[in-house]
């Protein structure tokens, strides 16, 4: 197992990341966007934009001049532009290094990715540098420590096989997920009236071969881990995890995940 946890932060394939996380995150960018409440035919920049759910909301809910996305995996950047339309342009780049001019956007935004950047505070800097004078600055991360019940799960039954597991962890390695931390990462970064609230929403799957199966496609750190296990470990996880869930008279699955989503203007 590699010493360093990030070397387990495979982020490439958009199918396999959308089937993992992508389809949860498309239900908490509507309600970040919906809360922005920025003024119509803006200029948007999606930071880290993945495999573009929180750039689609924006085009769905905001009516936008333009979204700009911008993702440091090129895999991502190609699923995201195959599959997204007029108003949209994309780019590979690195959220802590931004490609664009001061000021450029009327709205700032950026989707389950301030925990995988070497430096958030440069990132948050970066942002907030894009974004225009009085312009929204946004961003959220999942709950790891308690909320995101899916991952919470796995790594509660992966961690009860394997003690070494703790260190791979979402909830252990990413503390400023949280809204202390993100305020203060906010406010550091100089913007003004900062808020942070709770994002809920469903995570249900019809059976347990729909929940265990993105474990195995290699997107993120959990999956990863899965994928790094011989078959018979793999399989004894499998069947910890599966002890876990709340499965109901008809196969059905449904957890909740909560995201921290936290604001504030320049």
């Amino acid at each position: 197992m590699p010493a360093d946890p990030a070397a387990h932060d495979v982020w490439d394939v958009g199918a396999g990341y959308d089937a993992y996380i992508g389809r949860w995150s498309r239900l908490v960018a509507r309600e970040v966007v919906a809360w922005l409440g920025a003024a119509p035919h803006g200029r948007w920049l999606d930071a880290g934009c993945g495999t573009g759910a929180l750039g689609d909301a924006v085009a769905a809910l905001a009516a936008p001049e333009v979204v700009v996305g911008l993702d440091r995996s090129m895999g991502f950047v190609a699923h995201a532009r195959a599959r997204t339309g007029a108003r949209r342009a994309f780019a590979a780049a690195d959220a802590q290094a931004l490609p664009v001019r001061d000021g450029a956007f009327d709205a700032v935004v950026s989707g389950l990715v301030l925990n995988f950047v070497a430096e958030p505070a440069r990132m948050v800097a970066e942002l907030t540098r894009a974004a225009r004078p009085g312009a929204a600055v946004a961003l959220y991360v999942w709950d790891y420590a308690a909320g995101m019940e899916y991952v919470r799960r796995f790594w509660d039954a992966a961690r009860a096989l394997d003690p070494a597991a703790a260190a791979l962890d979402e909830a252990v390695r990413f503390p400023l997920c949280a809204p202390g931390p993100l305020a203060a990462l906010l406010e550091g970064a100089g913007l003004g009236s900062v808020e942070v609230r709770a994002v809920e929403v469903p995570t249900v799957f019809r059976d347990f071969a729909e929940c265990w199966a993105p474990f195995l496609a290699g997107q993120g750190p959990a999956p990863a881990y899965a994928a790094s296990l011989p078959e018979d470990r793999r399989a004894a996880l499998r069947e910890a995890f599966r002890a876990t869930l709340p499965v109901s008279a008809d196969g059905t699955i449904a957890l909740r995940a909560r995201a921290w989503a936290a604001r504030g203007a320049r």
